[in-house]
């Protein structure tokens, strides 16, 4: 009897190539395709050209609502997962596409909490200029991090609410798809957005989720369409999962609130939430509120939150309780709650003057009289930045530096008057930080046109 032939080895690279020439041409993946994708990335099975040019044809070529999902679940399922089924109320998280100076991360954490709603927190990646919220907290003397995905469930049982780093367990397909994207510069690849977003967010035990995608100069998502765009991709992929998500388009073409930096957005955001509300004061004298946006974002925001979770019904109740739940306390009760949970210390919160302050203080005058036409948030970004960690990016947390007294969008000024005040310790870091702020600011003789802040609602 003859021996049995030995099978034919498989080509694997061919089985790649043919997967990246049917995307190239516009073909629709198979769930078992992008199996096939996903633990091949995994595993390292497929060599690190054929990814990038995998990932460069989706770019291109993009994919369907039924391709992104599966994307999704297979990047969710790439890891761990945490059941959060045992816990009663509804768990909704909130995620941004960016935004500089935004404190909405911190200050809705503890107000869905407030009202009853478990809101899980884990901070992955952010755009390379921007201070995430995990980094800002980390500035509070004690407050901690790090967590074990078991010591991660106790907090949410214990407080409702946490912000911590993103475990490495959590969607690991993604750390290396996101990799990927860097390296090839398809970050703004829409469906590659949707399930890096979903995938983690439903791998951490979350039943609905509120997308901010924000535009701008502050957003890696310059275009205004294409951010509507990427808001239906995750709403619709989301539906075909059997999740519930909003997304609000926002305008991130100046920094949100008053202030960017690490312990001076944790004092604003502690002001936001010691019981003024959120109603927007009246101009005075040709100054608006400078905390105005900041309001607007967390009262729609915070609203979508509790219709999500059913803790509130209509437009009219949702608003109200919100509000409440800023003029009442509860929500900055929840917040100096979960940084305790979190070993932090609350002292800064009952008197602000105890808030680490820089040791000097400089304003950014401006170089004549007219109307601030633009701001780039993404330079304003930089400056404070290099102001934090220095001008490679590698230095120690400075936390308490940073800018105040933000010039708006529309605001007349005169000449000499300052733009913004720059607070730092080094003077080093302060004459590189200065050309970003420098840079940024666009003055004109007319007033420019008013542009709303939330661009578009998309379910």
């Amino acid at each position: 009897m003859a021996d049995k032939l030995p099978e034919p080895k498989r080509n694997i690279r061919a089985s790649f190539a043919y997967l990246i020439e049917k995307k190239r041409e516009g073909g629709e993946f198979t769930n078992e395709e992008i199996r096939q994708i996903v633990d091949a990335i995994l595993s390292g099975e497929m060599p690190p050209a054929q990814q990038a040019a995998l990932v460069m044809a989706t770019y291109f070529q993009q994919m369907t609502a039924q391709e992104t999902a599966d994307l999704t679940n297979e990047m969710m399922y790439s890891g761990e997962t945490i059941d959060l089924g045992r816990l009663l109320p509804r768990k909704v998280s909130k995620v941004a596409t960016g935004g500089v100076g935004d404190k909405t991360g911190m200050i809705l954490s503890a107000l869905g909490a407030a009202a009853g709603v478990i809101v899980p927190g884990m901070n992955g990646k952010d755009e390379d200029f921007a201070i995430s919220t995990v980094t800002k907290l980390s500035a509070i003397p004690g407050f901690k991090t790090k967590y074990s995905l078991k010591e991660y469930e106790t907090l949410l049982t214990k407080t409702h609410c946490a912000i911590v780093e993103q475990c490495k367990e959590i969607a690991p397909a993604d750390d290396l798809l996101y990799a990927l994207r860097q390296s090839t510069a398809t970050i703004t690849s829409l469906p590659l957005i949707a399930s890096s977003i979903l995938a983690k967010k439903l791998a951490e035990g979350c039943e609905g989720v509120v997308i901010d995608v924000k535009w701008g100069n502050g957003s890696f998502i310059r275009d205004r369409e294409q951010a509507k765009q990427l808001a239906r991709v995750i709403t619709r992929v989301a539906r075909s999962m059997k999740r519930r998500c909003v997304a609000l388009v926002t305008d991130i073409n100046q920094p949100i609130g008053d202030s960017v930096g690490t312990v001076l957005e944790i004092k604003e955001a502690v002001k936001l939430l010691s019981g003024e509300g959120l109603e927007i004061r009246k101009e005075s004298n040709g100054v608006p509120d400078p905390l105005k946006d900041l309001k607007e974002l967390v009262l729609k925001l915070g609203m979508e939150i509790v219709r999500i979770a059913d803790v509130a019904g209509s437009t009219l109740s949702a608003k109200q309780l919100v509000d409440r739940l800023v003029r009442d306390g509860s929500a900055l009760k929840k917040f100096k709650e979960m940084v305790r949970a979190q070993g932090g210390k609350t002292e800064w919160f009952d008197d602000p003057e105890k808030f680490p302050k820089a040791q000097y203080v400089r304003k950014l005058p401006s170089p004549k009289r007219g109307y601030v036409h633009t701001i780039d948030a993404g330079k304003i970004a930089h400056g404070v930045q290099v102001l934090t960690f220095g001008k490679d990016g590698e230095g120690k947390l400075d936390p308490s530096v940073g800018i105040t007294d933000i010039k708006k969008v529309g605001r007349q000024v005169k000449q000499g008057e300052p733009l913004i005040m720059i607070h730092y310790n080094d003077e080093a870091r302060m004459e590189a930080a200065l050309h970003y702020f420098k840079d940024a600011y666009r003055l004109a003789p007319k007033r420019p046109k008013d542009e709303p802040l939330v661009v578009e609602r998309v379910v």
